[in-house]
This record gives C-alpha cells, structure tokens and sequence, in this order.
C-alpha cells in the first residue's frame, strides 16, 4: 500500500528518528510522536493507515491506548512494539486490539513485512464497507456484527480472520494464507490453532455450525466464504 500514512509512536526517539527513515525511504508518509496522549490528539485531526505503537509508553500506556482506539472506532492497523517477548505479552496486546506484535530490537525488513501485512487486511477503498447476508450483517469499518437481530462480539482475531474471508469471498483460501495474513508473515502451521477460530466464528455466525452456510470447509486445503 504505497503512500500510506504511518503514525509512529515511541518514546526512544532515536526508535522514532530511525523507524521514520527507514519508512520513508519505502514512500510511505510518516509522523511520529513521544506519549500517547500527543499520539492521540493527532489521530484527532488526522486520519492514518497503519500506528506503530509502544507498549510500554510513559503516562497512558500502549495497552491503554490501543483499547481505547479500538472503543472509539478507529480503522488504523496497529502494531505493538515491546522490549518483552512473553506469551503473556503477545496476549494482551491482541487482546487490546492490536493486528500485530513486533519485539524490540526488530530488523528494518522484519518491520516492513509486518506493515505490509497488516496493511493488506485494511479494507480497499471499492470494498463494502457493510456486508448483509440473510441474518447476518457485518460492518468492517465499526468492526461490529449482528446476527439475526442481535449484536455478537468478536475477539478482535476472530474478526480480523472474518474480515479477511469476507474480503475474498468465494475462493478456497489456504491454511497458510489465512495463517500469514491475519496473524502475520511468521505464521503458517499452526492449522489447529486456526481451526478453532474458524469453529469459534461458526458458533456466532452461523445458524446451524455443524452445516454451515458461510464458512465452508475446502478439505485438505482451507475454507472458502460463502458469499451468495
């Protein structure tokens, strides 16, 4: 996605001064700010595509920071970046609403595949913005879902995977494909892993799971969503 508009938040600034050039010099527009409350008052005034975010911010943390732009509806991709390499770690930064996890020190290559990763999973801009099935209406901006009159919640990787299958409808889309482009360039085996994220979104979406009518299974290969 060339000329993207990248917000990079850190309070390193030599992170900051390094994580611009480098971005820069792949032709994406960058600003960069130092606390999160700066970080916020320009996501006021400006629209950006992709947030490189601390996790351990001074004042409002990063974790704090990315719950409360996730609450208030923004549509940036977000990264974490983190000193800290623990499960515990990665959890919660998703859990917050993150796309991806990045630890410190990373690679400048390493660092671009995320962003572009994370940036194919944006919705384009001739995509619906809304998506109206029978009893199921997904809204990929507000991230919101309701089914059959009623709003269900999603995991923010529960949507992220129903996002990406909803954006490319009725194709088989591989095992590793769905591994790489929700979680990112370092995944692809884990199938059981995302077997049970494709059960958990059946559950919610689908009327009958054990038959369902969106989410269809291609055996040995992946899924495909069913878009009438």
């Amino acid at each position: 996605m060339s000329g993207a508009r990248v917000l990079v938040v850190d309070d390193d600034p030599q992170i900051r001064r390094l994580t611009r050039m480098t971005l820069i010099t792949q032709d994406y527009e960058v600003a960069d700010a130092r606390p999160a409350e700066e970080a916020l008052k320009l996501l006021e005034a400006e629209r950006y595509d992709l947030i490189l975010l601390d996790m351990n911010l001074p004042g409002i943390g990063g974790l704090e920071a990315c719950r409360f732009l996730r609450s208030s509806g923004t549509e940036a991709a977000i990264i974490m970046l983190t000193v800290r390499n623990t499960e515990k770690d990665k959890v919660e930064a998703l859990d917050a609403g993150a796309d991806d996890f990045v630890t410190k020190p990373f690679s400048a290559p390493e660092l671009l595949a995320r962003i572009r990763a994370a940036l194919r999973r944006l919705p384009l801009s001739g995509e619906p913005h809304v998506v109206n099935l029978d009893e199921v209406e997904i809204d990929l901006v507000q991230r919101q879902i309701v089914v059959r009159g009623r709003r269900v919640r999603l995991t923010p990787k529960e949507f992220d995977l129903l996002h990406y299958l909803v954006t490319h409808p009725n194709i088989p889309l591989t095992h590793t494909r769905l591994l790489q482009a929700v979680w990112g360039p370092d995944h692809g085996t884990e199938v059981e892993y995302l077997r049970t994220f494709i059960n958990q979104l059946r559950k919610k979406i689908e009327k009958n799971p054990a038959k369902p009518r969106y989410i269809l299974t291609e055996p040995w290969v992946g899924y495909r969503f069913q878009l009438p």
